[in-house]
């Protein structure tokens, strides 16, 4: 994202950049797609926000009802190891340059950039990422000497912590409508990763409703992390095993609306945040530590990618080429792949 709206088109400034990235780190939701929601409100406000969240999800989706209509049809999934083989050591690559661009600004200051060691220190021993976000919000606070009583009241925490509200629990036999708030509820309260993800859905599908089995659970978790775009698409997976294209739309809308709900709130305070001293300052410290949680998460993606040699090698001449020829991620993406595939033919062969 960073790559096309700030350095390819130059629809945002890095700053802006960073503020939204921060603000949606803040809101329940997937965070990825609330980025996209966010710079499509700050460049054409409600007709942005939805033209931008729709084409971010849909992609996805459909790549995702694909396999869940391959999956219910033959009853398991296609290979991808050598999908992911290929295409992770480049996604390193690419966040590694993007956090190499995001960084300067973002730790511009010696206070930030001690915080941003103290937040990815803390992300690395396994602290939770909220208490990372606004404990670094609330330090930086405290470093500015600028503390007042109505940042106390600051709108976004307070939305981060409404989104607990809970959607009516969905019915027991599988309905459109019982998907739809399942999955509702859970974009409205959920901060993380997929394995978080997988948590929430263990939690309501497999053992308080028993629509799915353990195994389909499994299954449904590996197509989103294996699918392009948001790992929310997972719910597309379940819906169409649950319920067919209707059940895949339904659980897609339900576990999507909340982000688009909390970043209409939350969009507009975003440069009113920004225009207070003392809100500025605990934007700061989310903002570092954001690029810390993305810090922490590219290590450990490093490690489960870089397995030997060739991937070593197609990390390093992939941020070489984003950094010397600005090449679009897409192609390299393209060519990881590619590579996975080539490296799977000859261990066939």
């Amino acid at each position: 994202m960073r790559e096309e709206v700030v350095v390819r088109r130059r629809w945002l400034s890095e700053q802006s950049f960073l503020d939204l990235l921060g603000a949606a780190n803040l809101i329940p939701g997937p965070s990825s797609t609330e980025l996209a929601i966010h710079i499509g409100w700050m460049r054409a406000r409600w007709a942005g926000l939805a033209v931008a969240g729709i084409s971010f999800i849909v992609p996805a989706m459909l790549v995702t009802a694909a396999l869940g209509w391959a999956y219910v049809r033959y009853g398991s999934l296609p290979s991808a190891e050598w999908l992911l083989y290929g295409v992770k050591p480049v996604m390193v690559a690419v966040v590694a340059q993007a956090l190499g661009g995001l960084a300067p600004q973002a730790a511009r200051s010696g206070w930030l950039r001690a915080l941003g060691v103290v937040a990815t220190l803390a992300a690395a021993l396994g602290a939770n990422e909220l208490v990372v976000l606004f404990g670094c919000g609330a330090l930086m606070l405290l470093a500015a000497r600028r503390a007042s009583s109505a940042l106390a009241l600051s709108p976004l925490p307070l939305l981060a912590l409404g989104g607990a509200a809970s959607a009516a629990a969905g019915p027991s036999a599988v309905t459109l409508s019982g998907l739809f708030l399942v999955f509702a509820k859970i974009g409205s309260v959920l901060f993380g990763s997929g394995y978080v993800l997988l948590a929430f859905l263990r939690g309501d599908l497999v053992l308080r409703l028993g629509w799915l089995s353990e195994a389909q659970l499994i299954d449904a978790i590996a197509v989103g992390q294996i699918t392009p775009g948001p790992v929310f698409t997972t719910a597309t997976f379940i819906g169409y095993v649950l319920s067919g294209p209707p059940g895949a739309l339904a659980a897609t809308a339900g576990i999507f609306l909340p982000a688009f709900v909390f970043v209409a709130l939350s969009g507009p305070l975003v440069p009113r945040l920004r225009a207070s001293p003392a809100a500025s300052a605990f934007l700061d410290g989310v903002n570092v530590a954001s690029l810390a949680l993305m810090a922490v998460v590219t290590f450990q993606l490093g490690r489960a990618a870089l397995v030997d040699a060739l991937t070593a090698s197609s990390a390093l001449l992939s941020l070489l080429l984003l950094l010397r020829f600005r090449i679009n991620p897409t192609w390299l993406i393209l060519a990881g792949a590619g590579l996975g595939w080539a490296g799977q033919a000859l261990r066939a062969s």
